[in-house]
Protein backbone atom coordinates (compact mmCIF):
# COMPACT_ATOMS: atom_id res chain seq x y z
CA UNK A 1 0.00 0.00 0.00
CA UNK A 2 1.50 3.56 -0.92
CA UNK A 3 1.75 5.66 1.90
CA UNK A 4 -0.01 9.39 1.88
CA UNK A 5 1.99 12.00 0.90
CA UNK A 6 4.22 13.49 4.34
CA UNK A 7 5.05 16.98 3.97
CA UNK A 8 7.90 16.30 6.19
CA UNK A 9 9.44 13.62 4.19
CA UNK A 10 13.04 14.01 2.84
CA UNK A 11 11.12 14.11 -1.18
CA UNK A 12 9.90 17.51 0.23
CA UNK A 13 13.16 18.80 1.24
CA UNK A 14 13.78 19.14 -2.34
CA UNK A 15 14.74 22.60 -4.12
CA UNK A 16 12.35 24.08 -6.43
CA UNK A 17 12.58 26.24 -9.32
CA UNK A 18 11.18 30.08 -8.42
CA UNK A 19 10.60 30.52 -12.67
CA UNK A 20 8.04 27.21 -12.27
CA UNK A 21 4.78 27.94 -12.06
CA UNK A 22 3.71 24.38 -12.01
CA UNK A 23 5.58 21.76 -10.60
CA UNK A 24 5.00 18.10 -10.90
CA UNK A 25 7.75 15.74 -9.19
CA UNK A 26 6.98 11.95 -9.61
CA UNK A 27 3.38 12.55 -9.21
CA UNK A 28 1.04 9.66 -9.12
CA UNK A 29 -2.12 8.85 -8.25
CA UNK A 30 -3.62 4.97 -7.91
CA UNK A 31 -7.73 4.64 -7.76
CA UNK A 32 -8.48 1.95 -5.56
CA UNK A 33 -12.11 0.26 -4.71
CA UNK A 34 -13.83 -0.51 -1.56
CA UNK A 35 -10.92 -3.16 -0.34
CA UNK A 36 -8.46 -0.73 -1.01
CA UNK A 37 -7.13 -2.76 -4.10
CA UNK A 38 -5.12 -1.16 -6.61
CA UNK A 39 -7.80 -0.70 -9.76
CA UNK A 40 -6.40 2.40 -11.70
CA UNK A 41 -2.84 3.75 -11.70
CA UNK A 42 -4.67 7.01 -13.91
CA UNK A 43 -1.03 9.02 -13.03
CA UNK A 44 2.05 7.29 -13.34
CA UNK A 45 5.16 9.35 -11.68
CA UNK A 46 4.85 12.17 -14.13
CA UNK A 47 7.57 15.12 -13.97
CA UNK A 48 6.60 18.41 -15.37
CA UNK A 49 7.29 21.85 -15.06
CA UNK A 50 5.33 24.65 -16.86
CA UNK A 51 7.20 28.18 -16.82
CA UNK A 52 6.03 31.47 -15.74
CA UNK A 53 4.18 33.32 -18.77
CA UNK A 54 4.07 30.26 -21.07
CA UNK A 55 1.18 28.36 -22.91
CA UNK A 56 1.65 24.74 -21.78
CA UNK A 57 0.18 22.12 -23.41
CA UNK A 58 -1.04 18.46 -22.09
CA UNK A 59 -1.89 16.03 -24.76
CA UNK A 60 -3.40 12.88 -24.80
CA UNK A 61 -6.24 10.35 -25.82
CA UNK A 62 -9.14 10.12 -23.83
CA UNK A 63 -8.89 7.84 -20.37
CA UNK A 64 -4.48 9.20 -20.96
CA UNK A 65 -4.36 10.98 -17.52
CA UNK A 66 -5.08 14.55 -18.36
CA UNK A 67 -7.95 15.36 -16.02
CA UNK A 68 -6.73 13.57 -13.42
CA UNK A 69 -3.23 15.40 -13.50
CA UNK A 70 -5.14 18.75 -13.33
CA UNK A 71 -7.19 17.67 -10.63
CA UNK A 72 -4.08 16.91 -9.09
CA UNK A 73 -2.57 20.11 -9.45
CA UNK A 74 -6.13 22.16 -8.50
CA UNK A 75 -5.70 20.47 -4.99
CA UNK A 76 -9.35 18.76 -5.94
CA UNK A 77 -7.66 15.66 -5.60
CA UNK A 78 -5.07 13.94 -3.19
CA UNK A 79 -1.71 12.50 -4.82
CA UNK A 80 -1.17 8.99 -4.43
CA UNK A 81 2.64 9.33 -4.11
CA UNK A 82 4.38 12.35 -5.20
CA UNK A 83 3.62 15.88 -5.18
CA UNK A 84 2.81 19.20 -7.37
CA UNK A 85 3.29 22.54 -6.32
CA UNK A 86 1.78 25.32 -7.54
CA UNK A 87 3.41 28.92 -6.88
CA UNK A 88 5.99 27.08 -4.99
CA UNK A 89 3.39 25.92 -2.77
CA UNK A 90 0.69 22.90 -2.16
CA UNK A 91 -2.23 23.29 -4.47
CA UNK A 92 -4.53 22.97 -1.30
CA UNK A 93 -3.44 25.70 0.33
CA UNK A 94 -6.50 28.13 0.17
CA UNK A 95 -3.98 31.76 -0.83
CA UNK A 96 -3.19 29.38 -4.15
CA UNK A 97 -6.52 28.93 -5.30
CA UNK A 98 -6.89 32.91 -5.59
CA UNK A 99 -4.42 33.32 -8.18
CA UNK A 100 -6.08 30.21 -10.34
CA UNK A 101 -8.87 30.52 -12.90
CA UNK A 102 -10.14 27.26 -13.70
CA UNK A 103 -12.42 26.16 -16.55
CA UNK A 104 -13.38 22.79 -16.05
CA UNK A 105 -13.91 19.83 -19.62
CA UNK A 106 -17.93 20.44 -18.53
CA UNK A 107 -19.55 23.93 -17.75
CA UNK A 108 -20.78 23.26 -14.47
CA UNK A 109 -23.23 26.27 -14.02
CA UNK A 110 -26.76 27.39 -12.11
CA UNK A 111 -29.03 26.42 -14.84
CA UNK A 112 -31.72 29.12 -13.96
CA UNK A 113 -29.35 32.05 -12.94
CA UNK A 114 -28.29 34.41 -16.18
CA UNK A 115 -25.18 35.24 -17.01
CA UNK A 116 -24.69 38.18 -14.99
CA UNK A 117 -26.07 36.36 -11.59
CA UNK A 118 -23.44 33.38 -12.88
CA UNK A 119 -20.75 36.40 -12.89
CA UNK A 120 -21.79 38.12 -9.73
CA UNK A 121 -22.11 34.78 -7.74
CA UNK A 122 -18.35 33.71 -8.79
CA UNK A 123 -16.98 37.49 -8.01
CA UNK A 124 -18.52 37.74 -4.28
CA UNK A 125 -16.56 33.89 -3.76
CA UNK A 126 -12.89 36.30 -4.46
CA UNK A 127 -14.82 38.84 -1.89
CA UNK A 128 -14.99 41.56 -4.92
CA UNK A 129 -16.69 45.07 -4.12
CA UNK A 130 -19.22 45.61 -6.30
CA UNK A 131 -18.12 48.17 -7.88
CA UNK A 132 -15.22 45.73 -9.41
CA UNK A 133 -17.76 43.20 -9.83
CA UNK A 134 -19.74 45.39 -11.76
CA UNK A 135 -17.10 46.70 -13.87
CA UNK A 136 -15.55 43.41 -14.49
CA UNK A 137 -19.10 41.85 -15.58
CA UNK A 138 -19.59 44.42 -17.98
CA UNK A 139 -16.48 43.96 -19.91
CA UNK A 140 -15.94 40.15 -19.51
CA UNK A 141 -19.43 39.77 -21.21
CA UNK A 142 -18.72 42.23 -23.79
CA UNK A 143 -15.32 40.41 -24.09
CA UNK A 144 -17.14 37.08 -24.50
CA UNK A 145 -20.14 38.03 -27.22
CA UNK A 146 -22.62 37.62 -24.93
CA UNK A 147 -23.64 41.26 -23.49
CA UNK A 148 -26.65 41.45 -25.76
CA UNK A 149 -28.16 37.46 -24.35
CA UNK A 150 -27.09 38.13 -20.68
CA UNK A 151 -30.38 38.27 -18.96
CA UNK A 152 -31.30 34.66 -20.20
CA UNK A 153 -30.94 31.56 -18.02
CA UNK A 154 -27.58 29.92 -19.02
CA UNK A 155 -29.67 26.98 -19.15
CA UNK A 156 -31.11 28.11 -22.17
CA UNK A 157 -28.11 28.67 -23.60
CA UNK A 158 -25.96 26.45 -26.31
CA UNK A 159 -22.98 24.38 -25.46
CA UNK A 160 -20.65 27.25 -27.04
CA UNK A 161 -22.51 29.72 -25.36
CA UNK A 162 -21.61 28.05 -22.05
CA UNK A 163 -18.34 28.01 -22.95
CA UNK A 164 -18.21 31.43 -23.30
CA UNK A 165 -19.99 32.17 -20.10
CA UNK A 166 -17.53 29.30 -18.55
CA UNK A 167 -14.10 31.50 -19.83
CA UNK A 168 -15.86 34.55 -18.06
CA UNK A 169 -15.79 32.79 -14.83
CA UNK A 170 -12.63 31.45 -14.51
CA UNK A 171 -11.36 35.40 -15.46
CA UNK A 172 -13.28 36.61 -13.34
CA UNK A 173 -10.26 36.64 -10.55
CA UNK A 174 -7.97 38.11 -13.10
CA UNK A 175 -5.73 34.89 -12.40
CA UNK A 176 -1.93 34.81 -12.53
CA UNK A 177 -2.10 31.21 -13.58
CA UNK A 178 -5.31 29.81 -16.23
CA UNK A 179 -6.12 26.33 -16.20
CA UNK A 180 -8.63 25.52 -19.23
CA UNK A 181 -9.64 22.05 -20.39
CA UNK A 182 -10.64 21.30 -23.30
CA UNK A 183 -11.76 25.32 -23.71
CA UNK A 184 -12.84 24.74 -27.40
CA UNK A 185 -15.22 22.10 -27.42
CA UNK A 186 -18.63 23.22 -28.70
CA UNK A 187 -16.88 26.13 -30.49
CA UNK A 188 -17.51 26.92 -33.87
CA UNK A 189 -14.47 27.58 -35.93
CA UNK A 190 -14.74 31.48 -35.32
CA UNK A 191 -15.52 30.97 -31.45
CA UNK A 192 -12.08 28.19 -31.75
CA UNK A 193 -10.22 31.20 -33.19
CA UNK A 194 -11.68 33.56 -31.01
CA UNK A 195 -10.56 31.93 -27.61
CA UNK A 196 -6.64 31.01 -29.12
CA UNK A 197 -6.37 35.04 -29.64
CA UNK A 198 -7.51 35.19 -26.20
CA UNK A 199 -5.08 32.84 -25.13
CA UNK A 200 -2.11 34.13 -26.91
CA UNK A 201 -3.00 38.03 -25.97
CA UNK A 202 -3.07 36.54 -22.09
CA UNK A 203 0.20 35.34 -22.70
CA UNK A 204 1.12 38.59 -23.80
CA UNK A 205 0.32 39.94 -20.89
CA UNK A 206 2.57 37.40 -18.77
CA UNK A 207 -0.55 35.05 -17.92
CA UNK A 208 0.58 31.50 -17.31
CA UNK A 209 -2.09 28.73 -19.19
CA UNK A 210 -2.46 24.60 -18.74
CA UNK A 211 -4.05 24.30 -21.81
CA UNK A 212 -5.85 20.53 -21.66
CA UNK A 213 -6.93 19.18 -25.38
CA UNK A 214 -7.08 15.91 -27.38
CA UNK A 215 -7.17 18.62 -30.91
CA UNK A 216 -4.07 19.16 -32.27
CA UNK A 217 -4.29 21.95 -34.34
CA UNK A 218 -5.55 24.07 -31.68
CA UNK A 219 -2.26 23.03 -29.11
CA UNK A 220 0.10 23.62 -32.04
CA UNK A 221 -1.41 26.70 -32.79
CA UNK A 222 -1.07 28.50 -29.09
CA UNK A 223 1.27 26.59 -26.90
CA UNK A 224 5.11 26.80 -26.60
CA UNK A 225 5.75 23.41 -25.13
CA UNK A 226 3.76 20.43 -24.70
CA UNK A 227 4.05 17.23 -23.30
CA UNK A 228 1.70 13.97 -24.75
CA UNK A 229 0.48 11.66 -22.11
CA UNK A 230 -0.76 8.10 -22.43
CA UNK A 231 -1.43 5.37 -20.09
CA UNK A 232 -0.93 7.72 -17.16
CA UNK A 233 2.71 8.66 -18.02
CA UNK A 234 4.35 11.45 -20.30
CA UNK A 235 6.09 9.63 -23.33
CA UNK A 236 7.44 13.12 -24.55
CA UNK A 237 8.01 16.88 -23.81
CA UNK A 238 9.42 19.50 -25.23
CA UNK A 239 8.81 22.82 -27.40
CA UNK A 240 6.46 22.44 -30.28
CA UNK A 241 9.05 22.85 -32.85
CA UNK A 242 11.61 20.40 -31.14
CA UNK A 243 8.58 18.18 -31.44
CA UNK A 244 7.59 18.36 -35.05
CA UNK A 245 10.78 19.33 -36.75
CA UNK A 246 11.82 16.45 -39.13
CA UNK A 247 15.68 17.02 -39.50
CA UNK A 248 16.34 14.25 -42.23
CA UNK A 249 14.00 16.19 -44.79
CA UNK A 250 14.13 19.62 -46.47
CA UNK A 251 10.92 21.45 -48.23
CA UNK A 252 11.49 24.14 -51.11
CA UNK A 253 8.99 26.41 -51.79
CA UNK A 254 9.08 27.94 -55.39
CA UNK A 255 7.17 28.55 -57.87
CA UNK A 256 4.69 26.38 -60.18
CA UNK A 257 7.10 24.53 -62.28
CA UNK A 258 6.33 22.42 -65.24
CA UNK A 259 7.38 19.15 -65.71
CA UNK A 260 10.67 19.47 -67.37
CA UNK A 261 11.83 21.71 -64.83
CA UNK A 262 11.04 18.94 -62.65
CA UNK A 263 12.91 16.11 -63.99
CA UNK A 264 16.21 18.44 -64.50
CA UNK A 265 15.90 19.16 -60.71
CA UNK A 266 15.40 14.93 -60.25
CA UNK A 267 18.71 14.38 -61.79
CA UNK A 268 20.82 16.87 -60.62
CA UNK A 269 19.71 15.46 -56.92
CA UNK A 270 20.13 11.86 -58.22
CA UNK A 271 23.64 12.88 -58.95
CA UNK A 272 24.25 13.80 -55.30
CA UNK A 273 22.16 10.79 -54.49
CA UNK A 274 18.99 12.28 -53.27
CA UNK A 275 15.71 12.35 -55.02
CA UNK A 276 12.12 13.92 -54.94
CA UNK A 277 9.88 12.24 -52.60
CA UNK A 278 7.13 13.83 -53.68
CA UNK A 279 5.73 16.84 -55.55
CA UNK A 280 2.73 18.69 -55.28
CA UNK A 281 0.37 21.78 -54.71
CA UNK A 282 -0.08 23.34 -51.07
CA UNK A 283 -3.00 23.53 -49.58
CA UNK A 284 -5.09 26.17 -47.66
CA UNK A 285 -5.65 24.81 -43.93
CA UNK A 286 -9.71 24.49 -44.05
CA UNK A 287 -10.15 26.57 -40.71
CA UNK A 288 -8.39 29.91 -42.75
CA UNK A 289 -10.58 29.36 -45.97
CA UNK A 290 -13.59 28.74 -43.14
CA UNK A 291 -12.32 32.28 -41.68
CA UNK A 292 -11.87 33.93 -44.83
CA UNK A 293 -15.28 32.70 -46.14
CA UNK A 294 -17.78 34.13 -43.36
CA UNK A 295 -15.11 37.39 -42.80
CA UNK A 296 -16.02 38.36 -46.48
CA UNK A 297 -19.53 37.62 -46.46
CA UNK A 298 -19.77 39.92 -43.35
CA UNK A 299 -18.00 42.63 -45.45
CA UNK A 300 -21.03 42.26 -48.12
CA UNK A 301 -23.08 43.05 -44.96
CA UNK A 302 -24.76 39.66 -44.58
CA UNK A 303 -26.61 39.35 -41.00
CA UNK A 304 -26.80 36.00 -39.46
CA UNK A 305 -28.45 35.00 -35.98
CA UNK A 306 -27.18 33.53 -32.84
CA UNK A 307 -24.05 34.66 -30.23
CA UNK A 308 -22.66 38.12 -30.94
CA UNK A 309 -18.43 38.00 -31.48
CA UNK A 310 -18.46 41.73 -31.71
CA UNK A 311 -14.74 41.49 -32.67
CA UNK A 312 -13.53 42.19 -29.13
CA UNK A 313 -11.39 38.86 -29.19
CA UNK A 314 -10.40 37.98 -32.24
CA UNK A 315 -8.85 41.63 -32.77
CA UNK A 316 -6.57 40.99 -29.28
CA UNK A 317 -3.43 40.16 -31.63
CA UNK A 318 -3.18 44.15 -32.68
CA UNK A 319 0.47 43.32 -33.24
CA UNK A 320 0.17 40.18 -35.38
CA UNK A 321 -0.20 41.82 -38.85
CA UNK A 322 -2.41 38.93 -39.92
CA UNK A 323 -5.28 40.92 -38.26
CA UNK A 324 -3.76 44.25 -38.95
CA UNK A 325 -6.53 44.72 -40.78
CA UNK A 326 -9.55 44.49 -37.91
CA UNK A 327 -10.52 47.84 -36.68
CA UNK A 328 -11.72 46.39 -33.37
CA UNK A 329 -8.47 44.82 -32.12
CA UNK A 330 -7.42 48.33 -30.22
CA UNK A 331 -11.11 48.44 -28.65
CA UNK A 332 -10.36 44.51 -27.80
CA UNK A 333 -7.16 45.43 -25.98
CA UNK A 334 -8.06 48.82 -24.10
CA UNK A 335 -10.91 45.76 -22.49
CA UNK A 336 -8.36 43.32 -21.48
CA UNK A 337 -6.57 46.37 -20.34
CA UNK A 338 -9.24 47.61 -18.20
CA UNK A 339 -9.91 43.76 -16.89
CA UNK A 340 -6.06 44.19 -15.16
CA UNK A 341 -6.92 47.33 -13.67
CA UNK A 342 -10.50 47.84 -12.25
CA UNK A 343 -10.57 50.12 -9.71
CA UNK A 344 -13.03 50.95 -6.49
CA UNK A 345 -13.87 54.26 -7.14
CA UNK A 346 -17.80 53.89 -6.65
CA UNK A 347 -19.95 55.26 -10.05
CA UNK A 348 -22.17 58.32 -8.89
CA UNK A 349 -25.77 57.37 -8.84
CA UNK A 350 -26.79 60.27 -10.67
CA UNK A 351 -24.47 59.13 -13.64
CA UNK A 352 -27.05 56.66 -15.34
CA UNK A 353 -26.45 55.82 -18.86
CA UNK A 354 -29.94 56.58 -20.89
CA UNK A 355 -31.77 54.11 -22.49
CA UNK A 356 -30.87 53.75 -26.16
CA UNK A 357 -27.82 56.02 -25.60
CA UNK A 358 -29.84 59.23 -26.57
CA UNK A 359 -30.76 60.85 -22.64
CA UNK A 360 -33.51 62.38 -24.64
CA UNK A 361 -35.44 59.26 -25.02
CA UNK A 362 -34.97 58.95 -20.95
CA UNK A 363 -38.43 61.14 -20.02
CA UNK A 364 -40.47 59.20 -23.09
CA UNK A 365 -39.45 55.95 -21.43
CA UNK A 366 -40.71 56.79 -17.95
CA UNK A 367 -43.52 58.41 -19.15
CA UNK A 368 -44.70 55.03 -20.27
CA UNK A 369 -43.79 52.79 -17.93
CA UNK A 370 -46.02 55.17 -15.42
CA UNK A 371 -48.94 55.11 -18.29
CA UNK A 372 -48.31 51.32 -18.58
CA UNK A 373 -48.27 51.09 -14.90
CA UNK A 374 -51.55 52.72 -14.12
CA UNK A 375 -52.89 51.01 -17.12
CA UNK A 376 -52.16 47.29 -15.10
CA UNK A 377 -53.09 48.75 -11.52
CA UNK A 378 -56.99 49.24 -13.13
CA UNK A 379 -56.61 45.71 -15.44
CA UNK A 380 -55.57 43.87 -11.64
CA UNK A 381 -58.35 45.76 -9.62
CA UNK A 382 -61.32 44.76 -12.20
CA UNK A 383 -63.70 42.30 -11.27
CA UNK A 384 -62.83 38.36 -12.58
CA UNK A 385 -66.46 38.53 -14.22
CA UNK A 386 -65.61 41.18 -16.28
CA UNK A 387 -65.86 41.04 -19.52
CA UNK A 388 -63.28 41.90 -22.55
CA UNK A 389 -65.63 44.70 -23.40
CA UNK A 390 -65.92 46.26 -19.79
CA UNK A 391 -61.90 46.01 -19.25
CA UNK A 392 -61.44 47.98 -22.26
CA UNK A 393 -63.76 50.98 -21.50
CA UNK A 394 -62.26 50.91 -18.60
CA UNK A 395 -58.86 51.24 -20.02
CA UNK A 396 -56.48 54.26 -20.23
CA UNK A 397 -56.25 55.95 -23.94
CA UNK A 398 -52.50 54.68 -24.13
CA UNK A 399 -51.53 51.12 -25.02
CA UNK A 400 -49.22 49.26 -23.25
CA UNK A 401 -46.06 48.69 -24.72
CA UNK A 402 -45.75 44.96 -23.24
CA UNK A 403 -42.35 44.83 -26.03
CA UNK A 404 -40.60 47.61 -24.26
CA UNK A 405 -41.67 46.34 -20.85
CA UNK A 406 -40.08 43.22 -21.05
CA UNK A 407 -37.10 44.60 -22.30
CA UNK A 408 -36.81 46.30 -19.58
CA UNK A 409 -37.46 43.82 -17.57
CA UNK A 410 -35.12 41.54 -19.14
CA UNK A 411 -37.62 38.88 -20.33
CA UNK A 412 -37.91 37.68 -23.82
CA UNK A 413 -40.90 36.24 -25.98
CA UNK A 414 -40.11 32.56 -25.82
CA UNK A 415 -39.72 32.49 -29.91
CA UNK A 416 -37.31 35.41 -29.25
CA UNK A 417 -35.09 33.09 -27.23
CA UNK A 418 -34.31 30.66 -30.22
CA UNK A 419 -30.67 31.38 -32.16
Amino acid sequence: MVEPFNKDSQEDQTPVSTDATIRCIQLTKIFRDFWFRNRVRAVDGIDLEVHRGEVFGLLGPNGSGKSTTIKLILGLLHASSGRALVFNRRPEDVAVKSDIGYLPEESYLYRFLNARETLEYYGKLFHQSRTQRRQRIDMLLEMVGLDAVQRRPVGEYSKGMQRRIGLAQALINDPKLLILDEPTSGLDPIGTRQIKDLILELKRRGKTILLCSHLLADVEDVCDRVAIMFGGKVQRQGTVDQLLLQQSRTTIHTEQLDSATIDQIDALLSRQGKHIDRVEQPRQKLESLFLQIVHEAQERGIQTAGVRAGGQIAGFLAEDDRLAHMPESVEAAEIIDRLTSVSDKPTPVNQVPAVGGQQSDANKVLKKLESAADQADEVASAPRQATSQSQTAKANDTPVDHALLDKLSGREKPDERKN
